[in-house]
């Protein structure tokens, strides 16, 4: 495997070339509540978000020089850029889609507490450019989320991500294996929680389900993971979140913090929980895993190097 896992997929075992998508370890680098792909590009200017609760949106109109500088560290999730996450070996990225009240007409960012300096056609534009040096190398994208999106604005988003990829978007229908994505070619597979987009466009998959604990406490979200595998796993693609997430309530009590300081001291126990999964069609098996700070721990690496599970008979 290479050092930076950039082609990761293409370097598996060819007999895992056959294991449909769905079977397979793929690593995520977290979502919803306190995690974004794109939290990499938030600054001290990045406006708060219309969805967040009317208690914040005013503490931060009277106090913005407090209250601002304490959300930003709380949204911060990736120190890494797009391209960077990419190299990592991330495969599924979380795209929240906001529309700013006071944006463009045609202006869509992402968003987690506060929005994103990151034009979405521009990010999608870098994933696209990406792929095309990485030719057998296949991505998740899920769009969701949504903030401000009208039906003109999801027409707008579904043109920008068909003309961005082209071809390479693969249609909804039966889960592939990587062998297949390639002869087909096909390097994209875009999840869209947005039902008449979905059924408008073949290209567009629905939401991809996602076990997320919401909880602070690093115990009790590894007791929600077990439970969501004692119920069975979903016969499709699926992601289980290995993120802590702070509330409004714990951001408070803790004004000095951030995501970073409550997330990094149960790093350790998270990646153990990590390195005994097995990834394959079992009730209690993994497939996509989502955890923040990629760049603080071996966690990508621990994904993937799950799919060696799958060579032993």
């Amino acid at each position: 495997m290479s050092a930076t896992n950039a082609q990761w997929m293409s370097e598996l075992p060819p007999k895992l070339w056959d294991i449909p998508l769905h079977h397979l370890s793929i690593p995520d680098q977290e979502t919803e509540g306190s995690h974004d792909t794109m939290t990499y590009c938030l600054n001290k200017k990045s406006p708060i978000s219309q969805n967040q609760s009317k208690l914040l949106q005013v503490l931060n109109k009277v106090f913005p020089c407090i209250i601002h500088p304490v959300i930003l560290k709380w949204s911060t999730t990736q120190a890494l850029n797009i391209t960077e996450q990419l190299d990592a070996g991330i495969r599924y990225f979380d795209l929240r889609i906001a529309h700013m009240i006071d944006g463009s007409e045609k202006n869509l960012h992402f968003v987690h507490l506060i929005y994103t300096t990151a034009l979405v056609e521009d990010t999608l534009t870098d994933i696209s450019e990406w792929l095309q040096n990485h030719p057998k190398e296949v991505v998740i994208l899920a769009c969701r989320n949504f903030e401000g999106m009208t039906d003109e604005l999801h027409q707008y988003l579904v043109t920008c991500i068909k003309n961005i990829f082209g071809k390479t978007l693969c249609p909804r229908g039966e889960l592939l294996t990587l062998k297949q994505l390639w002869r087909h070619g096909y390097r994209v597979i875009v999840s869209y929680e947005n039902e008449s987009a979905v059924h408008s466009h073949k290209e567009l998959w629905p939401g991809i389900p996602y076990w997320w604990g919401n909880k602070v406490k690093t115990d009790d979200l590894i007791c929600f993971l077990e439970s969501m595998k004692e119920s069975g796993r979903p016969d499709e693609l699926f992601v289980a979140g290995i993120n802590l997430t702070e509330n409004f309530q714990y951001i408070m009590a803790h004004p000095s913090g951030s995501l970073k300081k409550m997330t990094l001291p149960s790093l350790p126990y998270l990646d153990a929980w990590v390195q005994k999964q097995c990834p394959g069609p079992g009730t209690k098996c993994t497939n996509i895993i989502a955890g923040d700070f990629i760049g603080s721990d071996s966690f990508v690496s621990d994904v993937i190097a799950l799919n060696q599970k799958l060579l032993i008979e």
